[in-house]
């Protein structure tokens, strides 16, 4: 049994390491608080379609690479590393599997082809049927129209497709909403929608057990991305503490700063473990897979922030300050942890799935 990577895979992670580096520079992660926020995501986009990255699980008679759910992990973990913003999520997982699983043969000939170049993109709004509605919010599905509010709806701004969940467990291809208003958020790097629908046309995918294939599939890509974010902060915390001199010495020679990256590094390490066999299991292991896309989701929620705030702590005062820009994967892991339910929900779920609460 074989416990690592293969060569194509590493390849696939370090390629994608070194594209982003080039791609999203600091000063480009600062440019998405402007108004040309839409057009940094693109430009990143357009690029990460060059190299094929749209089409990663995207079968290869329609265009795309045809690879597994570990390869969009192993993505997903790069683009945290660079805190990347693009429509990965929908346009390049929750959309290619929601239409292999369950779309008809002219869903996928219209889409699929399309979504591997990077030529459209999807938004998710799966927010109310997998974490609990709020504010009265949530879509009803009736004779292939929706109505109501989807809150949380990710990378749906601009977007060419929409995937959306309906309080009773369905899920719809829709093309439009009624309305799209942007909704505050922590991470300028992932843009929040909310979606309304007025007895909008939509096209449900009928396939039983969709809705929770895409959640496990969103629990295992958001955990990734929070694994790489958190490297990162680990990464530049080491750095820094290799060159911040007081009293005459790096602070890295002290012990209470080495306590404290040790600690991080011996949190982090095991979580790459869980998710990348979340990954594997999604694709291999079915009878197993959603509770362990579970664990991934609320571990990681949990190591994430605690990494988050220790490396600002290793930082100082420094590591709040827009100059040193590490806020950015601050607040991502932050959103992250959040998004379709924060580690207290998704473990509830867990313990339903293994008949241990009503």
């Amino acid at each position: 049994m074989r416990f690592a990577l293969s060569e194509d895979q590493v390849l696939l992670q370090d390629s994608l390491n070194r594209a982003l580096a080039d791609l999203v520079p600091l000063e480009r992660l600062r440019r998405l608080g402007d108004d040309g926020g839409p057009g940094e995501v693109s430009a990143i986009w357009t690029g990460l379609a060059e190299l094929g990255l749209p089409g990663l699980m995207v079968p290869e008679d329609q265009g795309g690479l045809g690879l597994g759910m570990l390869e969009a992990a192993l993505a997903s973990e790069a683009l945290g590393k660079a805190a990347a913003a693009a429509p990965f999520l929908g346009s390049a997982v929750l959309a290619p599997l929601a239409l292999k699983m369950a779309g008809t043969e002219d869903q996928r000939r219209r889409w699929l082809p399309k979504l591997a170049t990077g030529a459209v993109t999807a938004g998710v709004a799966i927010s109310e049927p997998v974490a609990g509605a709020r504010d009265g919010a949530g879509v009803t599905a009736r004779d292939g129209r929706l109505t109501g509010t989807a809150l949380f709806a990710l990378n749906a701004t601009g977007a060419d497709l929409l995937l959306v969940g309906d309080t009773a467990g369905g899920v719809h291809l829709a093309q439009v909403a009624e309305a799209a208003e942007p909704m505050l958020s922590i991470d300028v790097t992932r843009r929040l929608t909310a979606l309304t629908f007025k007895d909008t046309p939509a096209e449900p995918l009928l396939a039983s057990g969709t809705l929770d294939r895409l959640r496990d599939a969103a629990w295992i890509i958001l955990a990734a991305d929070t694994l790489g974010a958190a490297q990162t902060m680990l990464d530049r915390a080491v750095a820094y503490a290799k060159e911040r001199r007081q009293f005459g010495r790096t602070i890295g020679s002290f012990q209470a700063v080495k306590h404290l990256c040790a600690e991080m590094a011996a949190e982090l390490e095991p979580a790459r473990a869980l998710v990348w066999y979340a990954a594997y299991a999604f694709d291999h292991a079915p009878e197993e897979a959603s509770l362990i896309a579970a664990h991934a989701k609320a571990h990681t929620s949990e190591i994430g922030r605690f990494i988050a705030r220790t490396a600002t702590e290793v930082h100082g005062g420094i590591g709040i300050t827009d100059l040193l820009g590490l806020h950015y994967w601050f607040k991502r892991i932050g959103q992250n942890r959040q998004l379709l339910g924060g580690p207290e929900k998704v473990r509830e779920i867990a313990a339903r799935l293994q008949g241990l609460a009503a």
